[in-house]
């Protein structure tokens, strides 16, 4: 489940839904919105201190506090992996047979630094069940709502960056006319990098957080709030 800007209590310039307590929005409406969220949810999610990093906490043994980390996974049917963006990509990871999920908080410092592949490694690390069949624990990846490639402007040095670690890199950045600056497509840098971890069955990836004022921005607006993406397996699924 994925959020927009709509349907919550917050005033401008966090109209209205604002999940996010960081930001400067008053903390009482962000708790109002997110008890608002929770009915839609099975239980309360499990949030974390994004720094833009590769930090991935095991959801499962975590029980308390807001934790330092850009990404989670669970096995635990009923528990809520939460991941916040205005411009960031969210990447929702599930096995195909449900047994394993996971949510990561992909900007482009976490995506270089190998956020996809720490969140991969821990979802595949939890399977562990060897006597399933490859089919069952192939990974699915949906790719929620970001920056898009024509809104996305960075300096030659990120190119440099994504390109030292993958020369097909090269292709999803747009040269514009100031020197050293380009445009980069988030989705597919995190397509490339799902691609080499095997996973190929991906989908979203047609938002734009910038174009589209029903979604929050910082590239856009600076001053916003923030978007929830949320994964869980159906409780269903306990044994």
């Amino acid at each position: 489940m994925i959020t927009n800007r709509h349907g919550g209590f917050s005033q401008p310039p966090f109209d209205s839904l604002n999940l996010g307590s960081h930001v400067g929005d008053d903390p009482v409406v962000v708790q109002k919105n997110r008890d608002a969220l929770k009915a839609l949810l099975p239980n309360e999610p499990v949030w974390l201190n994004q720094v833009h990093g590769t930090q991935v906490i095991d959801a499962d043994l975590h029980h308390s506090g807001i934790p330092n980390a850009d990404a989670s996974v669970t096995t635990n049917p009923g528990r809520v992996l939460a991941i916040m963006t205005a411009d960031c990509l969210p990447v929702l990871l599930t096995s195909r047979d449900g047994k394993v999920v996971g949510a990561a908080h992909a900007g482009w410092r976490g995506l270089a630094a190998g956020v996809i592949e720490q969140t991969v490694a821990l979802m595949r690390a939890k399977q562990g069940d060897h006597t399933q069949t490859q089919t069952q624990n192939e990974i699915l990846a949906y790719l929620g709502p970001a920056i898009g490639p024509h809104a996305f402007e960075v300096g030659s040095e990120v190119r440099d960056i994504f390109i030292a670690q993958n020369p097909a890199s090269a292709a999803c950045f747009e040269q514009l006319q100031e020197k050293g600056k380009y445009l980069a497509d988030i989705y597919g840098l995190a397509c490339l990098r799902l691609n080499a971890l095997g996973i190929d069955f991906i989908e979203g990836g047609g938002e734009c957080t910038v174009q589209n004022p029903d979604y929050f921005s910082y590239r856009r607006d600076q001053k916003t709030g923030r978007m929830g993406s949320f994964i869980w397996i159906d409780e269903s699924q306990k044994t």
